[in-house]
């Protein structure tokens, strides 16, 4: 265990100096909402002590935030609570405004000795990172705490395919397989006459934002810091052993840990951690456990990095854009439009079920998701739309939507990060998934009522809880 912040995880946005006279140390929390084995949290309270100023931490919530839907806010939201006791207990404050990243960031650093903030990732975040650079007075600083192995240290371009950055990223890992222990902050913020929003009524927060459209939060998944880790002690003792299971649908062993990587919520080197010291477990169930944390997920990290198209389908391989496009005017059996297709009417059960699980619950097994975008692509006009349709569904119903994976996922369906395969209608040689192999993985039938019956319940018990409300 090091208090030592490794230096891969640490870049300089400016070339301004500290302001030593000012009177606290700023870190913008954005990417690593957490306050436990977090590098930024606590390179920013290393700072602060430098300095013998106190340390704030903020956070802006914005409405226009393209990043958050209403049901990733709940989820965020009950996270930041618990982020916001957990910094009290440790003599930090903890700030939330409402507004544009930068107007809040920039308004509280005009009494900062200087700015720390979380690696981003995605265009917007990084805009928002730069601007601040540019307008702050003071010095800026972007610490990356979300990945195990930084961006540009596990590969200095994209990479093709996972068996590409495998072989270098497992070697590179375990410099980086290190506990972080926390620095004691020597100057409390707790007295500050900084004010922010009031946090403890998430529902009075929520409607503040103005979102939009009234959408659920998920009564499965709770955000926070202490449920990923029960999440997390869970997998560990009941499903990690069986982990090469995972492609079963009926009973999963996942880690349901996606929500609160992609929040930062968990650090993924803590989990990595644990993995590792787990006894009673394969070498075998934890390596494919790590394969997904490790390969798979920062392929995707990789591939937002490298590739500034991420989100178009300019980002396509030239053999998956070339076939789709041979294919583009092949007829399609069945045709939906973007309304049709996220009310769930189409005429295939299994998939209504799964947009049905996807838009109430926040959440579907792998495996679905995968036949959830296939069949987008067979049963739309053209591709483009295709593309557009996945993507906007994906980022508005998953609580893990707008990651970086949500971009590569969603791209793997037209044939990133993949290989060519048989050339067939519409698919082209992009590799294709067929109800028949549904069946052989899932009782379709078992699973319609099963949603069909949970759903219909919870309607029914939202409704009676209104009534009492009422």
């Amino acid at each position: 265990m090091s208090t030592k912040i490794d230096e891969r995880r640490v870049k300089r946005l400016n070339d301004l100096e500290a302001v030593s006279d000012n009177d606290f140390v700023l870190y913008w929390m954005q990417q690593s909402q957490r306050a436990e084995h977090n590098d930024a949290l606590e390179f920013s309270i290393q700072q602060a002590n430098q300095f013998n100023v106190p340390l704030v931490v903020a956070f802006a919530l914005w409405e226009e935030d393209p990043g958050v839907n209403p049901r990733q806010c709940w989820f965020m939201l009950e996270g930041i609570q618990q982020t916001a006791n957990q910094l009290s207990r440790r003599g930090i404050l903890f700030v939330v405004r409402l507004g544009e990243p930068c107007s809040v960031v920039l308004k509280l650093a005009r009494r900062a000795c200087m700015i720390v903030c979380d690696r981003a990732y995605l265009r917007d975040p990084i805009n928002q990172r730069n601007q601040i650079a540019q307008d702050a007075e003071c010095q800026v600083w972007q610490i990356e705490s979300n990945a195990i192995v930084p961006v540009e240290t596990a590969s200095e371009k994209q990479e093709y395919a996972a068996r590409t950055i495998r072989k270098q990223i497992n070697s590179l890992a375990s410099d980086f397989y290190q506990s972080l222990q926390t620095t004691a902050l020597e100057n409390s913020s707790l007295g500050s006459s900084i004010r922010g929003e009031d946090i403890s009524r998430v529902e009075d927060l929520i409607k503040k934002l103005n979102l939009g459209f009234n959408q659920q939060r998920s009564r499965e998944f709770i955000g926070g810091t202490s449920q990923a880790k029960a999440r997390l002690g869970s997998f560990l003792s009941d499903r990690l052993g069986r982990y090469d299971e995972r492609t079963s649908i009926n009973d999963p062993a996942v880690s349901y840990l996606s929500p609160y990587l992609h929040f930062g919520q968990i650090s993924p080197v803590e989990v990595a951690l644990k993995v590792q010291s787990k006894r009673g477990q394969t070498r075998e169930s934890k390596a494919g456990f790590l394969e997904e944390l490790l390969v798979r997920r920062e392929l995707g990290i990789n591939f937002v990095h490298y590739c500034p198209e991420y989100d178009s389908l300019n980002c396509l391989p030239d053999w998956a854009a070339e076939t789709l496009d041979q294919h583009e005017t092949d007829d399609r059996p069945h045709h939906y439009t973007a309304t049709e297709l996220e009310a769930a009417e189409t005429h295939d059960p299994a998939w209504n079920a799964m947009m049905t699980e996807m838009k109430k619950r926040g959440y579907i097994h792998n495996h679905l998701r995968m036949y959830w975008g296939k069949k987008i692509i067979e049963w739309t006009n053209t591709v483009n739309h295709a593309y557009r349709t996945a993507l906007a569904l994906n980022n508005q119903y998953f609580i893990d939507g707008h990651d970086c994976n949500s971009y590569c996922n969603v791209a793997w369906l037209f044939g990133l990060h993949d290989r060519a395969h048989a050339e067939r209608e519409v698919f082209g040689k992009v590799r294709y998934m067929s109800a028949d192999g549904l069946k052989r993985k899932l009782d379709v039938d078992g699973y319609v009522a099963a949603i069909q019956k949970q759903y219909s319940e919870e309607k029914l018990q939202t409704n009676e809880e209104e009534m009492q409300t009422n």
